[in-house]
């Protein structure tokens, strides 16, 4: 596991401490999930962006479908 050391503004790291809290979990553990959030649309995008330029659009709007389908779950 690699150690990171980010820097935030005062008034952005104070909302991330009170996300953590309300959530029950550490601020580390809210970074880790909204960095598996972050990776998981660029995956699916560049796939996305891969199968359009193969010309299958059919493929794309099924990746479509299921970031529309991730993002309706986590909120």
């Amino acid at each position: 596991m690699s150690v990171m050391t980010i820097r935030l503004p005062d008034a952005q790291h104070e909302r991330l401490r009170q996300l953590a809290k309300t959530r029950g979990v550490s601020i580390n553990k809210v970074i880790e999930e909204l960095t598996t959030r972050a990776l998981t649309e660029f995956d699916l995008e560049t796939r996305f962006r891969t199968r359009a330029a193969r010309g299958d659009p059919e493929a794309g709007l099924h990746l479509l479908d299921r970031l529309d389908q991730e993002n309706a779950h986590r909120s």
